[in-house]
């Protein structure tokens, strides 16, 4: 391709509202614009390197047995309301309506679309397993979409889902879903971590998460530093505390704390360490109003929460909420006379005696006990593990570092097909649901992450899988005859060799052309001036390096091959 012939408008400066690399750099390298909030077209150079991270996908896919569909965008309100997600997805869900005044949405997930199509057409065990996937646009209405393709409301996504006859059948196709992702990313040029995740809204009962390094992602990743656990923070587990039995100690006694509401100001008051205070959170669930108990210096994970109860979510309890129920003020809430199910964490229920809000206006209870002086529904890991914890599965200690997540994968069990009746017959002949997994890679996502990993001061550094073009051809001065001559015979043999070339035919000053170069981030870059030409050499330099090297111009072709290899 020739630069003058293509839609490349690049910028001198970032947006405003870019608030990460990744968004600022597809902007300015002329690769996204966009239309709405979170809603981006894509341009040409954007385009090439989404469709690379596409054909790398489907090949990988392919090769495990996986089979591409494509799936309507818009699906009808029966099929969420069939699986029990039509109330429960919340506003991210875009219902419209037709002509006709029926209801749909566009879909953000299409569990419910395949397991119809499966439920219709699949009906003997003979037929399973069976992994169906799809390349498409998603819409999610997401609160406060930012991040430019991290996080927009509309986005590529690969979703794959499969079907099978029993557990063992669904985790065998699991573990080869985790390779193919694996080998997915490697290809890509990323450096990245398998991580053990939560389910969310899709559901199920084991997850792991694929998450790119980078210090702008939004995951926090918890690793151990001596056995290679690692998981996100929602599900990073916590060791089991050691020392104290959690019998009582002391007395349960009132005192008066006027003011004093924050772990910070009570513990300053009562001179007592945070540890040995105890908060009291209030949450909202779908089976009511529940309370979680944490340790004073700890901080308490929602999702650990939401599992430990086995509710389908959670929420932190408002002001108003409190208030509705007649709740005690805020900042003196505590466990005693409390009157809500209690959820306490594994270090509270340890300890023999604590202090707590008193429900009422500035006092504290002094010598709280589980057990003795409130009822414990159920106790578990609800702690937030930070850096420096200990691992739950070795003497070593937690390193916390960010991640952009780019892959999730699902086992479901049987929660779709079971509501949704996809069952088969088996040898038998009896009828039973299909075990399901689901496994998705978000595409955009996967390029901005590739960004956030790979960029400096000029611009991006693609990974050379993934590069819009693999090498830039400039003309020192395109208007010289003999430089010009050059440049389109290297460029044609490069594309020849099966180099994918942009040849920079412009007329501009070479300063321009070369920081359009290191803003659009090629492999490598070729620099054919009309003084190194007499001397039959061309300027090669290596855009992750920054390093310059004259070569012949008779073995660029081949010199340019060798170094794509090693990149």
């Amino acid at each position: 391709m020739r630069y003058s012939q293509m839609l490349i408008p690049t910028l001198k400066e970032s947006p405003a509202d870019a608030e990460v690399v990744s968004h600022k750099l597809m902007v300015r390298a002329g690769m996204i614009r966009q239309l709405a909030s979170g809603i981006y077209s894509i341009l040409p150079l954007g385009l090439r390197v989404l469709r690379k991270i596409e054909r790398i996908i489907r090949e990988e896919l392919d090769a495990i047995g996986g089979q591409e569909v494509f799936l309507p965008s818009i699906q009808p309100s029966e099929l969420w309301v069939e699986s029990g997600r039509w109330s429960f997805y919340g506003k991210e869900l875009l219902r419209i309506k037709d002509r006709h005044d029926r209801e749909f949405c566009y879909g953000p997930t299409h569990e419910e679309v395949i397991t119809d199509i499966v439920r219709r057409e699949v009906k003997s065990y003979r037929n399973l397993p069976l992994t169906l996937y799809q390349i498409q646009t998603k819409f999610r209405d997401e609160v406060r979409p930012r991040f430019g393709l991290m996080r927009g409301r509309e986005f590529m996504m690969k979703d794959a889902y499969s079907f099978h006859v029993d557990v063992d059948s669904a985790r065998e196709t699991y573990g080869q879903m985790a390779q193919a992702y694996a080998n997915i990313f490697e290809r890509c040029g990323l450096t990245f971590v398998k991580v053990q995740a939560d389910s969310g809204t899709i559901g199920g009962s084991f997850s792991h998460e694929f998450a790119v390094l980078a210090d702008s992602g939004e995951d926090r990743i918890g690793f151990c530093n001596q056995c290679g656990y690692a998981s996100n923070l929602e599900m990073a587990a916590a060791r089991p505390p050691e020392g104290e039995n959690g019998q009582p100690g002391e007395e349960l006694r009132e005192v008066a704390t006027p003011g004093k509401k924050s772990v910070e100001e009570v513990a300053w008051f009562l001179s007592q360490p945070a540890e040995r205070i105890v908060k009291t959170l209030l949450f909202e669930t779908d089976r009511g109003m529940v309370a979680g108990l944490v340790r004073g210096d700890r901080e308490l994970n929602p999702i650990k929460l939401k599992n430990l109860i086995g509710c389908e979510w959670a929420h932190p309890a408002s002001e108003v909420d409190i208030a509705s129920i007649d709740g005690p003020p805020v900042g003196y809430v505590g466990p005693v006379g409390l009157g809500l199910k209690i959820y306490a964490d594994r270090e509270v229920t340890a300890l023999g005696s604590f202090i707590t809000g008193a429900n009422k206006q500035d006092a504290h209870f002094t010598g709280v006990s589980a057990g003795r002086d409130f009822e414990v529904e159920k106790a578990g890991d609800l702690r937030e593990v930070r850096a420096g914890d200990s691992c739950p599965h070795c003497p070593g200690l937690y390193q916390v570092r960010r991640g952009i997540e780019v892959g999730h994968i699902f086992i479901l069990g049987n929660k779709y097909s079971r509501v949704m009746k996809a069952n088969f017959l088996d040898p038998q002949g009896k009828e039973t649901p299909m075990e399901m997994g689901c496994y998705g890679i978000g595409v955009g996502r996967t390029a901005a992450a590739a960004i956030e990993q790979n960029h400096d001061e000029r611009g991006i550094v693609w990974p050379a899988p993934i590069a819009p073009f693999q090498v830039m051809v400039i003309p020192v001065n395109y208007s010289n005859e003999s430089v010009r001559e050059a440049s389109d015979t290297l460029y044609r043999a490069l594309w020849d060799a099966g180099v994918e070339a942009l040849l920079d035919d412009r007329s501009d000053r070479l300063g321009v052309k070369l920081n359009d170069a290191d803003l659009l981030g090629a492999p490598l870059q070729i620099i054919l001036g009309p003084k190194n030409l007499e001397n039959g050499q061309v300027e090669i330099k290596v855009r992750k390096t920054n390093v310059s090297e004259l070569k012949p111009l008779s073995g660029a072709v081949s010199e340019v091959v060798s170094l794509l290899r090693a990149l």
